[in-house]
């Protein structure tokens, strides 16, 4: 079992720094978007939003004038803690709302 570790804690390393700088950055990781700028299309493509929870997103986002926190989302309809959480790893924040939270 330590062997199995050690094998996968060296590819990560490998696979991390084989990235070159800026490796890790929500920005440049394909399959992430930004929550205050992403489009309708964009957003349907993410794990479990259909056209009608992403037009509610963009909905909220623009009542809000942008999203300040990834957590705001849970007021949005058809969005749940459990969607949440498979959300995340795909989101950044940008644009109006400032900062990722």
């Amino acid at each position: 079992m330590e062997g199995r570790k050690l094998v996968a804690a060296l590819l990560l390393g490998a696979a991390l720094s084989a990235g070159g700088p800026g490796v890790g950055v929500a920005e440049e990781q394909p399959g992430v978007v930004d929550l205050n700028s992403a489009t309708l299309d964009q957003l349907v493509a993410l794990p479990g939003v259909g056209e009608k929870t992403a037009q509610a997103i963009l909905d909220a986002r623009k009542e809000r004038g942008g999203f300040e926190s990834v957590e705001e989302l849970l007021d949005v309809r058809g969005i749940g803690a459990a969607n949440l959480e498979k959300l995340r790893p795909h989101l950044r924040l940008g644009g109006q709302g400032g900062a990722a939270r």
